[in-house]
């Protein structure tokens, strides 16, 4: 049975919330919610991956596993494969799956619905997305869109584009796509590889190298969609929904 690590990129420096991974959300940083979420799931071990002693310190405190990086990496992808290539240099997980570390509602179901596409034979990498029910969405440019065709039983879709435009264009459902990638080991050894593209420049949205080199993307439907923490109101949202609950 394929072994899976999840890996979360976690960074000081993000330029509208700085500090975020440390963002106190009902008495627990961030980053330990999401951590936590990320062991509910019980879909494989997970590591903290970081350059910020601040960030390696809550995660120890909180009996988390945390690995060392560079602090010079374009992206998180890239110090997802610093982390694999040095706490599992013997290639025994088959799956990582890159977990950002501002999810902290995330359900941790979404993580076992991400690495599923990987079942069929031929996808590259997994990733996920929920049908757009709220009209602000659909021309928001924060919110990604997934443009792809589905397949036999409607829930999963290989992915031909993504977009912060509106898209596709006509009547018909749009899907908001959500940040969780879980890469085969081969592919994430060879996309940390290529170099920036076009469309990744343009649309500011790293996966579009994938595709443009001809990676097999497929994603899972879902019905939920975790907050994303960017902005202050986001933080604020966060800390209600698990005040909540």
């Amino acid at each position: 049975m394929p072994q899976t690590l999840i890996v979360i990129p976690a960074r000081m420096q993000a330029s509208r919330l700085p500090g975020k991974p440390l963002a106190d959300i009902c008495g627990t940083p961030m980053i330990v919610h999401v951590m936590h979420r990320a062991l509910e799931s019980k879909a494989g071990r997970v590591v903290v991956a970081t350059d910020a002693l601040e960030i390696r310190d809550v995660v120890e405190q909180a009996g988390g596993e945390v690995v060392m990086t560079r602090a010079d990496h374009e992206s998180g992808t890239d110090r997802v494969h610093e982390a694999v290539k040095a706490i599992d240099s013997s290639g025994a997980c088959d799956i990582l799956l890159n977990l950002q570390g501002d999810l902290p509602t995330l359900d941790p179901a979404l993580i076992t619905a991400c690495i599923a596409p990987l079942a069929t034979a031929g996808v590259d990498i997994a990733t996920l997305a929920a049908e757009i029910t709220e009209d602000g969405e659909r021309d928001d440019p924060h919110v990604v869109k997934v443009v792809g065709s589905m397949n036999e039983v409607g829930k999963v879709m290989r992915a031909l584009y993504f977009t912060r435009a509106t898209a596709p264009y006509g009547d018909g459902p749009l899907y908001h796509h959500i940040g969780l990638y879980a890469f085969r080991r081969a592919a994430l050894d060879r996309f940390v590889t290529l170099p920036r593209s076009g469309l990744e420049m343009r649309e500011k949205l790293e996966q579009l190298r994938a595709l443009e080199a001809g990676m097999r993307i497929d994603v899972g439907l879902v019905d939920t969609v975790p907050v994303g923490v960017d902005t202050p109101a986001d933080l604020e949202r966060a800390r209600t929904l698990l005040g909540a609950a």
